[in-house]
């Protein structure tokens, strides 16, 4: 069962993206249960920078994987990033864009505000 579907502005949460077909169930959105242990919540964009830095640490989110139905990101796609990935991009100067109205409010436990508001594409 899913967490209740609230953006972290308090509203009803928004697709993030349907191709690629993100989030931890496929379904668009940046849900997350008790399933999730990644907690992928954040809508970002992806930007060179981040991609670059994530395979770095060994999650390569650029190369295809067919067999998983994954086509490779590239900048400019949108994803659920896991918050603590997120956090981490952002102390290393590397964080992408988030959209805040598809951007789960469980999130918060994670990053602050603050922080998603100054990387926000959207108002907030």
């Amino acid at each position: 069962m899913t967490d209740p579907s609230v953006n972290v502005l308090g509203t009803k949460l928004q697709p993030c993206s349907l191709d690629p077909l993100t989030g931890f169930f496929r379904n668009g959105c940046c849900d997350t249960s008790a399933a999730d242990m990644g907690r992928h919540t954040v809508c970002a964009v992806m930007t060179d920078e981040f991609l670059a830095m994530s395979k770095y640490l060994g999650n390569d989110l650029t190369t295809p994987r067919p067999e998983y139905g994954f086509a490779g990101l590239k900048a400019g796609d949108k994803w659920c990033l896991c918050a603590t990935r997120f956090l981490q991009a952002w102390q290393e100067g590397a964080a992408p864009q988030v959209s805040l109205a598809s951007t789960h409010q469980r999130t918060l436990e994670i990053v602050p505000m603050e922080i998603l508001r100054a990387h926000a594409i959207d108002a907030g």
